[in-house]
């Protein structure tokens, strides 16, 4: 039986409402700025947050506040509202920051704007903000396992990141686990057209065999060019970066169940992925967690969360006729019995979840009740977005416990 999800504006907040619990998607300036507390005082630190739904930060002692939502800064008019808040929080708060931190993709307008301020200019990777998001909004002490599933962040590896786990312990967060990697052909564009991601994944699988597949829906809906230049772009390579994105795997399973070939908004795959998901059942696919071969740059091993034979088998399902729905589900039963391997691995007694995967009520009710039963403490988002809202939160928060300001 589905659960009753409905998506409301409360004083111009977005928030999503599923069987009673709240989830803020976005928040309005009347629940701004928010002030969340640090375990200690730290210096002025101004956060400018992530290039998508875009808030930032500003910490004032023990107090951080967050914006309300600003926006894409891709429009001018977003851009315009970024700048204007950093001037009237400061303002506000007659705060004097002795650093600003960004993320740290370079290109992202965030990122120039702080580097052109003469305050000491601090970087967080992504992923690890989404981690320390949760961490400060719970006020959890670690050690805790970070879980930071969304669509793309750029990884200390050079490798697009949305997949990750993170140990964080000893003032540090130690990439621990993430995804398999697979190629995004195109890569924006594999946003913005789900069978790319799929095409991606099917070619991690199979190499140049999988253009022969030609009864899967993403291959049909490419023209014969279309599906030579794909194969081109692929075994050469070219702008098609390597990803770990929980987001873009959504996107290929929609696209490969025929439910979404391209998006007109914004996460539009994985939203009707979701929605499609018959819940009977308890089935899920078989998926391995591996020890990887290569050390990070921390020097931890990392454990890849491998797809393939959950992808296959789901794939199996489809030729034999079995119900989308049905397939949907046990996808996301799949995904949240990988999150507890990891814990069961990891044997880190809490688990905070973070990135705008989360916002997926269905995942996140499987992840947290196979955590529940087996003995973790699970901590979600409830004041702050679980996407790149909540990234400005999260540069302050890990900045101030890595000892970076």
């Amino acid at each position: 039986m589905h659960n009753r999800t409905i998506v409301r504006h409360i004083d111009d907040s977005i928030v999503r409402v599923t069987n009673g619990r709240i989830l803020v998607l976005r928040r309005a300036r009347g629940y701004a700025p928010l002030p969340l507390r640090l375990p200690s005082a730290i210096p002025d630190v101004l956060a400018v947050g992530a290039h998508l739904k875009n808030t930032i930060a500003l910490s004032r002692g023990r107090d951080i506040f967050v914006s309300q939502h600003l926006g894409d800064l891709e429009t001018r008019e977003a851009y315009e509202a970024f700048r204007a808040e950093t001037a009237s929080m400061q303002t506000l708060f007659d705060a004097h920051p002795a650093a600003v931190v960004s993320d740290s993709h370079p290109d992202y307008l965030s990122s120039a704007y702080a580097r052109s301020r003469p305050e000491r200019h601090l970087r967080v990777q992504h992923h690890v903000a989404h981690a320390a998001a949760c961490m400060a909004e719970n006020e959890i002490a670690p050690p805790f396992l970070g879980v930071a599933w969304d669509g793309t962040g750029l990884g200390t590896d050079g490798t697009i990141w949305g997949g990750e786990f993170f140990a964080v312990r000893e003032k540090r967060f130690d990439r621990v686990a993430h995804l398999r990697t697979f190629p995004l052909p195109g890569g924006d564009q594999a946003a913005r057209e789900p069978r790319r991601s799929a095409m991606g994944l099917l070619y991690a699988m199979a190499g140049e065999a999988a253009f022969e597949w030609q009864d899967l829906p993403p291959l049909q809906t490419f023209t014969d060019a279309e599906r030579g230049a794909l194969r081109q772009i692929l075994t050469r390579r070219v702008n098609t970066p390597e990803t770990s994105s929980a987001g873009r795997l959504f996107d290929a399973v929609s696209a490969l169940l025929g439910i979404r070939q391209r998006n007109t908004f914004e996460g539009q795959a994985a939203m009707e992925l979701e929605w499609s998901a018959d819940e009977t059942g308890t089935d899920v696919y078989p998926l391995v967690v591996t020890p990887s071969t290569a050390r990070s740059g921390d020097h931890h091993s990392a454990r890849i969360v491998d797809w393939e034979r959950m992808v296959s088998a789901l794939l199996e399902d489809q030729r034999a006729g079995l119900r989308t729905g049905i397939i949907a589900a046990r996808f996301h039963r799949t995904l949240a019995a990988s999150i507890l391997s990891v814990a069961q691995h990891m044997e880190l007694e809490r688990v905070a979840l973070s990135g705008g995967c989360f916002q997926n009520a269905l995942l996140t009710r499987l992840t947290i009740a196979a955590l529940s039963a087996a003995g973790f403490r699970v901590y979600t988002h409830q004041r702050i977005p679980p996407n790149d809202g909540g990234i400005a939160l999260g540069q302050i928060a890990a900045a101030a416990y890595m000892g970076m300001v």
